[in-house]
């Protein structure tokens, strides 16, 4: 592998069967590269939104859950955690936030192994996709803003 910079639309990615053979491919080559990108800038907001979310679900089905209740039975109810509070650890939910790491780790190490073909374009086709990312999605990190 080469350790400089190049420009070539003929740099395999991710094995010789995804060579691009035309520049019409190596676009369309540029082009998933911008979306994984975008992908994984989406993922990350979700990462960061995790908890946010799990709530806010976790709190609609509570809700429908006390409605069906007795009244004297909604008193025994334990409220949610507050603002300085550690939250409980439950496997569904830390199975699901593994889950979501393996997978924008994968997608991480993806685009990494994209930018290592030191291939101008794929290079530029990944900040791209990054940039384009934050752009879109940048706004919906970290739940609700509270001042």
């Amino acid at each position: 592998m080469m350790m400089v910079f190049f420009t070539s639309t003929g740099t395999p990615l991710y094995s010789n069967a995804w060579t691009p053979t035309s520049t019409g491919q190596y676009a369309g080559t540029c082009i998933f590269l911008i979306v994984l990108a975008v992908v994984m800038r989406g993922l990350i907001a979700l990462r960061c939104s995790f908890e946010y979310l799990w709530d806010r679900s976790a709190g609609k089905q509570n809700v429908d859950a006390l409605r069906r209740m007795p009244t004297n039975v909604k008193e025994d109810v334990a409220a949610p955690p507050t603002a300085g509070q550690r939250r409980p650890w439950r496997v569904n939910e830390a199975a699901a936030r593994a889950c979501l790491d393996v997978v924008l780790a994968g997608v991480s190490y993806l685009l990494m192994l994209a930018v290592m073909t030191m291939n101008v374009g794929y290079f530029m086709a990944v900040l791209g996709g990054v940039f384009l990312g934050s752009f879109i999605l940048g706004g919906r990190v970290g739940g609700p803003v509270t001042h």
